[in-house]
């Protein structure tokens, strides 16, 4: 395969890491030029103490470094800018455009910040001081941390600079790598629209102005087809000439707008044509552009220029406020066309370059009408090309004799390339010339390519050819990769992408052309993220097979792979004749053998448990002769280290034994009383291969006589079930690029990031809900109140008199003006006040709008226990109010909610109240894990949503820790159960009336006895209570079902009053009715016969509200559209942290209904201030942002959402490390008020603490492997700690240990494994995991790790920060290097509050227990622990005294046996010994307390040791 250029060295190995790599190449070695460095994929090995000696460090303390021992600054030198600028800043030769590690370095030491910035003036400041600024912006991107926030503090200087920025290049000639910086600046720009402070101004480079660059026959023809923009053409022309007549010198063509894209295009076609080589081929048009030349002849840094110039323009043209009025520009000059004849397009190390040609020429041609931003239909593009050329042919006809030919041809002979370009080959250069650019107008005279035969006839024809469709190009993609995608480094990258170079993949950014295009963009980076995961499967299962060539020169295996297994037999059964329209064959079927002989029991299952819809990969895998010597390994590409020929994927239709009795098999044809276990050791499996890959394969055999595939497979290869969803998701997505779109309209426009941000907020939405009832939602009057602190409330009874004793349940009518944001004050102001304060409030504020707020009185549920609603008993905060009514209401609701502040919570209440206030709809649940949709689903038991409407789909279902089964089996068992329940009540019903029992035999019988009996009955008593409401016992006396109420705990009538036994009869009817209205709910059940048919009735109409996560929404979508699934309302928990498309695809599970979606309301609920999805490829997450949540997107959209602002989760003292991050969070009195949150954490001085962990065996940071970082002093300190803690009694379940990386969390389990994990009164804690793998969960005390020395590494991510703050309930100790982590910027809020406190562990030694009375502000008296050493001496003793304690309590133990056992020899009773000794040897466990033991220690120890096991290393991969 050819060698990639484009984003460094493959690793073989395989790596789960989470931070950009720093070469060794990136290392200051002036002795040699930067192309001869080593190339490494080892971080480099600076250590601390180099960085510490290095001159940028020394010169960074020296002038601006905010550190605590740093001293007083010199003033600000602009020499010292540029000497920096020049002696650290540039490269001399090679690729990269900076050197990584001084640019790092200098970022971190905060150069931008403390002096760049700080310093700038626009008018004093040098070249290389706003060079040097655009480095540390670009820098910023790169490591993916906030960039513009530093220029906030000086906005209108911002401006200047930018405008500094723009001409930067006037009168100036730059460097390539200079130029490649410069453009990526722009990039970043371009890419962050949604900063005002940024797009205020960059906007302006794509605005109407940039036409005055436009050659005049292309100007002329854009005004022509866009005439709305006359107008606006008009208003600058004439700010021209008033500028004119004022006498001032105003050139409209030559300002910045104008110039600017036209300069820098022009620019880039010069180092096209004549800088990536150092010398060029002849511009004769008869010589072979494509001529190979030696790769010496290329200058890297040139490609790297033209590739990055290639991601500006796709950019630019892939944002429709930028593509409008660019896109004419980019034609104009004809780029693509260019690049297409350029020598670099077909040059080996132009092979990125070529990719993003023709991703610039998809953008380019893109099926969107550009001015009124409408996706075009295939229909619509069709005609516009049927347009154009009918148009030409008639140009041609009347102008052009000797194009006669092509003017009178049918379409069909010349919408192709070849055809066109052949029949214009006639035309002598000079009327081409006049073609192309005086009667078309297609590019101007004065273009220098415009002497150029093959330029004129490339742009002719991409001018006029039939496009392929959208919808024709996903359809003939191979859902599969296949070896050439694999291995292709520009698509798929290895993981040690730096962020350095570009790559040919598409960008989820803010905005999206179309739906199409948004689908068509996660589509190819879905299955490229799939394809990365496959490739690392591939290499980590083959080499196990120890392939080789025998004696008969074919391929053999002596060893032998968990995951992948040698074929026997493969064959081609069945080839389907094509659909109508199509030319790939609609089915392609095949039979694989193997044998699994060679596997144990256990692998042996595995494989027996494989099953139709699971997806398989066939490989031919053929080794060299001979093996690789050193050096030709080492420039092997890695299909040729493993001797891979081709991978193709297929599906598993079904699955035989030996004797050809079918296995595993779902559909009902084997029934479960005839299932036998599978026979012999050879299985076959029939597949369904990619039919769009087959064609393909099959094409190339015809016609380019390439080897046929098939018949070379030779290993099978599997996947984990769990990580093998792929192609279910990626059908999904190919499935809604072909039907018509399916977003609702409200929603659409917004969706693609246009329009009104806040149309979608239900205040703007039609069809409201006028009035609610919020059934349980207020706890009573003066929580209403609290609620609502900007209106005037008022309560009313029913009928409109006022009500001046209100007691819940409330209905709320909202005026017609309500504001969108219920204004509510910070939690933590209002919920403290009370009735009294908001009563004055009221007094004050008499102006405020009224709110009518309905006190009602609830029917009587029924004289049953169960017939009593279940109720809330949370005091809900003004803003949960708010969310409440928001998510009630039609329209899009977005809840941020920071950690701790009762996100389920709301999401149960919405629930609820939407469940009750619009019966009939049906609500979607979807959650990112198993564990919140569980933890949902137990909440939403708890309050008053019958059971049966309940239902929970997908694999987690076993994990609810409830005693009902809500999976759809468990559903319709317990609906079948309850029917028979429901007939004998109904029989003993009938029993009561004195009626034939048989009336209860089926739900239809019940149905109408229901009618015959009981409702008649019911209504004649009515009839007879309007007659005789004057006597008290009417009703008592009366009644028509007082029998069958007799079984009640308590009388159900009094005879006191009318009025209240009405009440109760009619509650008691209330009950009945229920009753049967179960029945006729059972009734479906009662007449389907199969489970199959039992469960999906129960999905598709049945369950009210459905839950299951995004991943099975993905897989399922097709079984949920053919079955009719419907749901008005979707509620998604966890969404910001679910990636994009995950989030889409269960918008739409159903069909549209008379072309309008039927969605109503989307509520998405997350905290995008916490870590975003996991994507595990870097390149992905960082270049295509593919780790962007849709909830983030929207909220970098501007879309309005409610933040909940109280905490109930942490001390305030702790939540103040991370609330600095959100708007105004508060506290819930519960943690201001409860003792727990008052009293210190016994043995520590303080609640929280940065412990300064210096070198330890003189050393911080080391990486074993690449990116596998630990730190061992950081490990034993931590585990020394957590040792000290369970010495004085802490509970091991309360304990939590976290780290930042993987490595470290290993090396951790290894230190408990051999410090704690002997020790029955120690044990293992509850559990050690990475900040990554901990989110969404919490524990009383954490102790965390940070690792890193030499740089922060991915801790600069704010969002990790959050989630490692936010963990702590009670206590948090942070171990980490003070002076690395103090001088980030981005982390200065954080570590300024813990930096107040000593950076050395400060104890209480006089605390011997768990337990203290002391309060949190009181540290008592202050030991701190010097160190490591000092600490691990501290819990030696402390173990010395629990032995001590040991040895005193087994001596006191044995005497008291002894005496025991002789009162037992006196006994006749048997019963009490065991009893009496444990009890007593209980009681002697605890009295060591006073010698510094432990209450718990003995007790809990073992307990906790067996309860919590050592979770294994496999848990979990870091992000």
């Amino acid at each position: 395969m050819t060698k990639v250029y484009g984003t460094g060295v493959y690793d073989f190995r395989r790596h789960r890491v989470a931070e950009y790599p720093v070469g060794a190449d990136a290392l200051p070695l002036p002795d040699k030029p930067a192309e001869s460095r080593p190339v490494s994929n080892v971080p480099s090995s600076i250590t601390l103490s180099e960085i510490q000696k290095d001159r940028l460090t020394k010169i960074a303390a020296e002038n601006w470094a905010k550190t605590a021992d740093s001293g007083p600054k010199k003033p600000f030198s602009p020499d010292l800018v540029n000497e920096i600028y020049y002696t650290e800043l540039t490269v001399k030769g090679g690729r990269k455009p900076v050197p990584l590690q001084r640019v790092m370095i200098l970022e971190v030491s905060q150069y931008l910040e403390n002096y760049l910035w700080p310093n700038f003036s626009p008018e004093a400041a040098s070249f290389e001081h706003v060079m040097s600024m655009i480095l540390m912006v670009n820098e910023k991107f790169r490591e993916n941390v906030a960039a513009w926030i530093c220029f906030y503090d000086r906005k209108d200087m911002f401006k200047a600079f930018l405008e500094r920025v723009l001409r930067l290049k006037e009168g100036r000639s730059l460097t390539i790598a200079e130029k490649t910086n410069y453009l990526l600046f722009m990039i970043n720009a371009f890419q962050s629209l949604e900063d005002e402070i940024v797009s205020e101004r960059i906007m302006r480079l794509a605005s109407l102005e940039c036409w005055h660059s436009l050659s005049y026959g292309r100007f002329q023809m854009e005004l022509c087809l866009n005439e709305n923009l006359i107008k606006k053409w008009r208003r600058i022309a004439k700010r021209a000439k008033d500028a004119a007549k004022r006498g001032e010198a105003f050139d409209p063509t030559t300002t910045v707008e104008a110039k600017f894209l036209r300069n820098i295009i022009e620019e880039f076609l010069d180092v096209l044509d004549s800088g990536v080589f150092s010398f060029k081929p002849k511009n004769d048009e008869d010589n072979d552009i494509g001529d190979v030349h030696g790769s010496e002849d290329v200058d890297d840094a040139c490609v790297l220029y033209c590739e990055r110039f290639m991601e500006f323009l796709i950019d630019l043209l892939s944002q429709l406020p930028t593509r409008r009025l660019v896109r004419p520009l980019v034609a104009d000059v004809a780029v693509v066309s260019k690049c297409h004849l350029s020598a670099l397009y077909r040059h080996e190390k132009g092979k990125l370059f070529a990719q993003l040609v023709d991703l610039l020429q998809y953008y380019e041609g893109f099926e969107i009408d550009d001015h009124q931003g409408r996706q075009m239909t295939d229909d619509e593009v069709l005609q516009s090309h049927y347009k154009r050329l009918q148009a030409f042919q008639l140009l041609a006809f009347k102008k052009i004799p000797k194009l006669r030919e092509l003017a009178l041809a049918n379409i069909g002979a010349i919408n192709k390339r070849a055809d066109l370009a052949k029949k214009l080959s006639i035309l002598s250069p000079e009327e081409l010339r006049d073609l192309v650019c005086g009667k078309l107008k297609l590019v101007s005279k004065d273009d220098p390519w415009s002497e150029r035969v093959s330029f004129l006839i490339e742009v002719m024809v991409s001018f006029f050819e039939k496009q392929q469709s959208q919808k024709e190009a996903i359809n003939a993609l191979p859902l599969y990769p296949n070896e050439q995608i694999m291995w292709d480094e520009s698509l798929v990258p290895s993981i040690n992408y730096s962020g350095e170079g570009c790559l040919a993949l598409p960008k989820l950014n803010l905005q999206f052309l179309t739906l199409h295009d948004y689908l068509l963009r996660n589509f190819n980076l879905f299955r490229l993220e799939s394809t990365y995961e496959i490739r690392e499967d591939i290499q980590e299962a083959v080499p196990h097979l120890l392939a080789y060539i025998n004696n008969e020169g074919e391929t053999a295996f002596r060893g032998w792979s968990r995951m992948a297994v040698p074929i026997k037999e493969f064959k081609i059964r069945e080839v389907k004749q094509p659909n109508i329209g199509e030319v790939k064959p609609s089915a392609v079927t095949a039979e694989v053998t193997f044998s699994i002989s060679s596997y144990k029991a256990q692998i042996r299952s595995e494989w027996n448990a494989l099953k139709e819809h699971d997806v398989l990969f066939l490989l031919s895998i053929r080794p060299s002769f001979e093996p690789l010597s050193a050096e030709e390994a080492a420039k092997a590409t890695v299909p040729q280290k493993l001797g891979l020929q081709c991978v193709r994927g297929c599906e598993i239709i079904e699955i035989r034994d030996e004797e050809g009795t079918l296995m595993n098999d779902f559909t009902g044809r084997i029934k479960r009383d005839e299932w036998k276990p599978p026979k012999g050791e050879l299985r076959t499996v029939t597949v369904a291969l990619d039919t769009a890959q087959y064609h393909m394969d099959v094409c190339d055999i015809a016609e380019k006589g390439a080897d046929d595939v098939y018949s070379t497979f030779n290993i099978l290869m599997r996947r984990k079930p769990k990580e093998n969803n792929f192609k279910a998701i990626l059908e999904s997505i190919r499935d809604l690029m072909n039907e018509t779109c399916i977003v609702p309209d409200w929603l659409h426009d917004i969706f693609l990031g246009y329009g009104n941000p806040s149309a979608a907020q239900w205040t703007n939405m039609p069809d409201l809900i006028e009035k609610v009832d919020f059934k349980d939602t207020f706890l009573d009057a003066a929580h209403v109140k609290e609620s609502f602190p900007n209106y005037q409330v008022s309560f009313i009874n029913s009928d409109g008199t006022e009500n001046l004793q209100p007691c819940s349940p409330f209905r709320i009518k909202f005026p017609k003006n309500l504001e969108g944001k219920v204004h509510a004050l910070p939690a933590n102001v209002t919920s403290t006040k009370s009735l009294e304060d908001a009563s004055c409030m009221e007094d004050d504020h008499s102006d405020k709008l009224e709110l009518l707020v309905e006190a009602y009185v609830p029917p009587d549920p029924g004289p049953y226990p169960q017939d009593q609603p279940k109720q809330n008993t949370v005091r809900f905060t003004p803003t949960q109010v708010e969310a409440i009514i928001s998510g009630i209401q039609p329209g899009l609701t977005m809840v941020v909610g920071p950690p701790g502040t009762g996100k389920t919570d709301t999401a149960v209440q919405i629930l609820n109240v939407l469940y009750h206030n619009c019966p009939s709809q049906r609500t979607l649940i979807i959650t990112h894990s198993n564990q919140a949709l569980n933890d949902l689903f137990e909440k939403i038991m708890e309050r008053d949503v019958p059971a049966r409407y309940l239902l929970r789909l997908g694999q987690g279902e076993q994990e609810l820790a409830t005693d009902l089964d809500f999976s759809r089996q468990g559903r319709v068992n317990a609906m079948l159960v309850r029917r028979l329940e429901l007939l004998s009540e109904v029989e003993r019903l009938a029993r009561s009336l004195q009626l034939p029992e048989d009336v209860a035999y089926t739900c239809e019988t019940a149905g109408y006895f229901w009618l015959l009996h009981v409702y008649s009955r019911w209504e004649q008593f009515l009839a007879a209570c309007a007659e005789n409401q004057d006597k008290p016992t009417f009703v008592q006396d009366r009644f028509p079902f007082k029998e069958f109420f007799s079984n009640t705990s308590k009388p159900v009538f009094m005879g006191e009053s009318f009025e209240k036994d009405m009440r109760a009869a009619e509650g008691c009817f209330r009950h009945l009715k229920t009753m049967f209205q179960e029945l006729e709910e059972c009734r479906a059940f009662e007449l389907l016969k199969s489970t199959v048919d039992r469960s999906n009735y129960l999905m598709t109409k049945q369950a009210k509200i459905v839950a299951m996560t995004c991943t099975h929404a993905a897989l399922k979508r097709k079984d949920f559209l053919h079955l009719g699934f419907k749901y008005d309302n979707l509620l998604m928990e966890e969404s910001a942290q679910i990636l994009e498309i995950e989030t889409f695809i269960p918008m739409l599970l159903q069909r549209q209904e008379d072309g309008y979606a039927r969605l109503k309301r989307c509520i998405l609920i997350g905290d995008h201030h916490q870590l975003p999805p996991v994507v595990k490829n870097m390149a992905f997450q960082k270049y295509s942002h593919m780790d962007q949540s849709l909830f983030t997107r929207f909220v970098r959209l501007g879309i309005p959402y409610i933040e909940l602002n109280a905490q109930g989760r942490a001390r305030p003292s702790l939540a103040r490390l991370y609330n600095w991050r959100y708007k105004d969070l508060g506290d819930l009195p519960y943690v201001r008020e409860n003792d727990v949150f008052h009293r210190a954490n016994a043995g520590f001085a303080y609640d929280y603490q940065l412990v300064d962990v210096p070198d330890y065996n003189g050393r911080g940071e080391s990486a074993p492997s690449p990116w596998f970082y630990q730190n061992e002093g950081e490990a034993e300190y931590i585990v020394s700690v957590y040792m000290y803690m369970r010495l004085l009694g802490y509970p091991a379940h309360k304990i939590s240990i976290l780290t930042t990386y993987n490595g470290q969390k290993l090396l951790i389990r290894d230190v408990i494994n051999r410090r704690c994990v002997p020790y029955d009164f120690i044990g293992p804690p509850h559990k050690v995991a990475t900040v990554d793998k901990f989110q969404g969960q919490q524990n009383d005390f954490i102790l965390l790790s940070l690792v890193r020395t030499r740089f922060v590494g991915h801790l600069r991510d704010v969002r990790r920060l959050v989630v490692a703050m936010s963990r702590a309930r009670l206590g948090l100790y942070v171990f980490c290097r003070r002076s690395l982590f103090e001088q980030c910027y981005e982390l200065q809020p954080t570590f300024q509050l813990l930096l107040q406190r000593p950076d050395r562990l400060a104890l209480n030694l006089n605390e011997f227990t768990a337990f203290t009375d002391r309060h949190v502000e009181d540290t008592g008296p202050i030991q701190l622990v010097s160190g490591l050493e000092e600490m691990a001496s501290i819990v030696n003793y402390k173990m010395h005294q629990v032995y001590q304690a040991r040895v005193h309590q087994l001596n006191e133990f044995s005497a008291y046996q002894a005496d025991v056992s002789t009162k037992i020899d006196r006994s006749e009773e048997n019963g009490m010994e065991n009893g009496e000794t444990s009890l007593h040897a209980m009681d002697i466990d605890t009295h060591d307390s006073a010698n510094g033991g432990d209450k718990d220690i003995l007790l809990d120890g073992k307990s906790n040791d067996s309860a919590a096991p050592e979770p294994s290393a496999e848990e979990d991969g870091d992000v």
